[in-house]
């Protein structure tokens, strides 16, 4: 059971601006990103490269897999009003989805529009083998063209055999809908995405519950987790978690080394906008949790010993 608003006495709403002052919700420069080695990307090494909130181009068995691909600069339903994405030192996303190799996989996680972006969709089409989605998600793509033959819903704890990968959707404590006529009308969740030499999970959104550990119980352990930890507010706290919690959920799960995601890109909250990372970071070292923070565009090479960051490239 889960509620998506808490007690609205709890907290200020996430969009009363005078609390803009209270503290840095958004960046006071552009963020500084890093310039996307395709190389790597292309390379056949398993490798993950952020792309910023939930967005990442992962590399697994050398299977390109994109996940939550919201590549757009405003999260809304019209391109002329919306929350903005932040400004970053270079414009990696406005021409990155035609720099992109062949994607074998989209992995979506729910239809809120800073995860399943139409746009992004759109331009992808020509370029994505397959998509996965939960169950009820299908009806967007179809009807923004992407043929019903190339795309796969799951339930939760569904699973399926991709191109030698094993895929399945878990469970997750959040919401889906993307106006006010559809709300919970599809399903939401995270993805398990199993390699012959990397396990990789990630959460979606979701608050934190039971689920982390049957998650761990049947998959784990995983060699990397991404994990959501930011945009928390109290009213929201059965469906998003705070990074303290992401920390926790990533041991629940088994995880080897964990990426706090949900940030980065676009502020739906109020909190500072790098407060999630340092929190998580704290936490983390408290745990004794590996846990890594690369700069956005940066790839990661997977076979390699990933060690804890030590360089705050968000410090600026």
């Amino acid at each position: 059971p889960t509620s998506v608003f808490g007690d609205p006495s709890d907290t200020l709403p996430a969009n009363d601006f005078s609390v803009s002052e209270l503290v840095d919700r958004d960046p006071a420069s552009p963020i500084h990103v890093s310039t996307i080695d395709w190389n790597q990307v292309n390379s056949k090494n398993d490798s993950l490269t952020w792309l910023g909130h939930s967005a990442y181009l992962l590399s697994i068995d050398n299977k390109k897999l994109l996940l939550d691909s919201m590549l757009s600069p405003v999260a809304s339903p019209v391109s002329f009003v919306g929350i903005n994405r932040y400004e970053y030192s270079e414009d990696i996303m406005l021409n990155i989805i035609d720099e992109m190799p062949p994607i074998d996989a989209v992995f979506i996680s729910h239809d809120h529009y800073d995860h399943l972006d139409y746009q992004s969709i759109v331009k992808l089409n020509s370029k994505v083998s397959h998509f996965f989605v939960p169950l009820g998600c299908s009806a967007h793509l179809i009807r923004w063209g992407i043929p019903e033959e190339m795309i796969t819903e799951l339930n939760w704890w569904e699973e399926t055999e991709y191109q030698g990968l094993t895929v399945a959707l878990t469970p997750s404590r959040h919401g889906s809908g993307r106006d006010p006529f559809n709300i919970d009308t599809t399903l939401w969740g995270g993805w398990v995405i199993l390699g012959s030499k990397t396990r990789a999970y990630t959460s979606g959104d979701g608050g934190y519950g039971p689920h982390f550990k049957e998650i761990g119980d049947q998959y784990g352990p995983f060699d990397i987790t991404l994990i959501e930890g930011a945009q928390y507010d109290q009213r929201w706290a059965e469906v998003h978690m705070v990074p303290e919690q992401a920390v926790q959920a990533n041991l629940d799960v088994d995880g080897e080394t964990m990426m706090l995601m949900h940030w980065g890109a676009f502020t739906l909250a109020n909190h500072a906008w790098d407060e999630p990372i340092e929190r998580a970071l704290e936490e983390a070292n408290e745990r004794e949790v590996n846990i890594i923070a690369p700069m956005i565009g940066e790839t990661v090479m997977l076979d390699s010993e990933l060690q804890t960051s030590s360089t705050s490239w968000w410090d600026f």
